[in-house]
């Protein structure tokens, strides 16, 4: 029998805010007689907003109650109340991620669109959920092949590589529409930092007050794409690639089959415009010569699913996962959102005793600045045909090793790869006062330095919805 979630994604980006509401089916995949085995089985765009242009008080701020309005309204239009909603994200992204409101805005929204909806950001999350919502992840699963994901928009462009379906490498550059703006009198209001630097390097001068000269706008727009062609066949020393980059680039040269261009400046590839400033900025020209540059350059294009609507539909459909079923938690202790991962290698994980205790405290040691410990969890790998003593062992050492943690008011978290969750969590319990809250869950793959949100139980109590994410705010 399948069950569903209501699930809404929101993306406050540099150009442009919109929203999309998705139903996230989740079926039991178990024999009758065997234990659960709950997956998401499929998931559907019930309603998508307008594209609303994204409402600023001045370039550094934005208008946060102009953005809670348009949400708001949006929410009314598609007729679902935020009690509906059981999941979903917001996500800021590109140079709004940078406004120094940023934070406070997507706390506010994400408190006010449902129970569990929760903050993401950061480019590398950006450009993940851009590539699953262009279609590019998918194409690459079903198809085996290595697909190269530019999410173009009005700050930045994100940058993902799957092969076979899963995530190899991610990027962010100072590639967008809307770096540079006009005013209808077509005279330069802004100039990104970014572009202040890449025009000193390419000796144009341009800055705010000047009027539009169309032959130094287009020489900056062509070595803008003319970068994205060099990202996607490997060409990595270009001194202006590395300029662009926003705070990493790819990690390693990639053979790439097809490449899939997505966002709001994947709408104007081949804009047909007389006015090429029709949105008060470079994204008409940008996408017009992306598209000259990337139809001569021999590489195989893919036909994004979505472009503008990408992120946004990422966030909607593709941020929430399930636990498994076999786990052990209080219902009064969710949700619990925030949630720095520590996890111990391999090695640190196979000892025992003593040298697994001391590798446990030194991780929450980690994370603790000025004396307060944060809500940490703790990941293990675990093993399927793990035996009585070996798990007693496994339970003593962690509660030994998060010392600090049983000793705070904080709850004991653990994330297990393999479905022990339950049995551990049990034996855990066993070592603590009864009052101490211990969220032990498993089937979910998480990473040091990763963020999750573990949200209240669905599916009849049997498992939780978790979001792995990143939050990265400001400059």
């Amino acid at each position: 029998m399948k069950q569903s979630l209501m699930s809404v994604g929101i993306d406050i980006g540099t150009s442009t805010t919109h929203l999309v509401f998705c139903r996230i089916d989740m079926e039991n995949l178990a024999a009758a007689s065997a234990v659960p085995a709950i997956r998401i089985v499929g998931a559907r765009i019930i309603f998508r907003s307008a594209v609303h242009l994204t409402p600023m008080l001045n370039e550094s701020t934005l208008d946060t109650l102009g953005i809670r309005n348009i949400v708001a309204g949006e929410f009314a239009k598609a007729g679902i109340s935020p009690d509906e909603v059981n999941t979903g994200a917001v996500i800021i992204t590109g140079e709004a991620a940078r406004k120094r409101n940023a934070e406070e805005m997507v706390k506010l929204l994400s408190d006010m669109a449902g129970t569990f909806v929760v903050a993401v950001a950061g480019p590398d999350l950006e450009g993940i959920l851009a590539g699953k919502g262009s279609g590019a992840c998918a194409y690459s699963k079903e198809h085996c092949r290595t697909v190269m994901n530019f999410d173009i928009g009005g700050g930045t462009t994100n940058v993902v590589v799957y092969r076979n379906g899963e995530v190899i490498d991610v990027a962010c550059f100072d590639i967008g529409g809307r770096l540079i703006k006009f005013d209808q009198g077509r005279r330069v209001t802004y100039v990104s930092k970014k572009m202040q630097e890449l025009l000193a390097a390419l000796r144009i001068d341009l800055k705010v007050n000047d009027r539009y000269e169309q032959k130094n706008v287009q020489k900056v727009v062509d070595v803008m794409a003319e970068t994205m062609f060099n990202i996607a066949s490997g060409t990595y020393g270009d001194p202006v690639l590395k300029l662009l980059i926003t705070d990493h680039g790819l990690s390693a040269q990639h053979q790439v089959d097809y490449i899939c261009l997505s966002g709001g400046v994947a709408d104007c590839l081949e804009a047909l415009e007389d006015d090429e400033l029709k949105y008060g900025d470079i994204g008409v020209l940008l996408g017009r010569s992306c598209n000259h540059v990337f139809k001569r350059s021999g590489l195989k294009l893919l036909t994004a699913k979505e472009t503008i609507r990408a992120t946004v539909i990422g966030a909607g459909m593709h941020t929430t996962s399930i636990s498994g079923s076999t786990i052990n938690f209080d219902p009064k202790d969710l949700p619990l959102k925030n949630v720095l991962v520590v996890r111990l290698t391999t090695e640190e994980e196979k000892s025992s005793g003593r040298a697994r205790i001391d590798a446990i405290r030194r991780r929450v040691d980690w994370t603790i600045h000025s004396g307060e410990i944060p809500f940490v969890a703790l990941s293990l790998r675990g093993s399927r045909d793990i035996g009585f003593d070996e798990l007693q062992s496994l339970a003593h050492d962690i509660v030994h090793g998060m010392v600090r943690v049983t000793s705070s008011e904080q709850p004991l978290i653990l994330i297990v790869e393999h479905d022990i969750g339950k049995s551990l969590g049990l034996s855990i319990r066993d070592r603590l006062p009864a009052s101490k809250p211990v969220v032990c869950i498993d089937s979910v793959v998480v990473d040091n330095g990763d963020y999750i949100d573990i949200g209240p139980p669905v599916v009849g109590g049997q498992v939780l919805p978790v979001v792995v994410k990143t939050l990265l705010l400001g400059d």
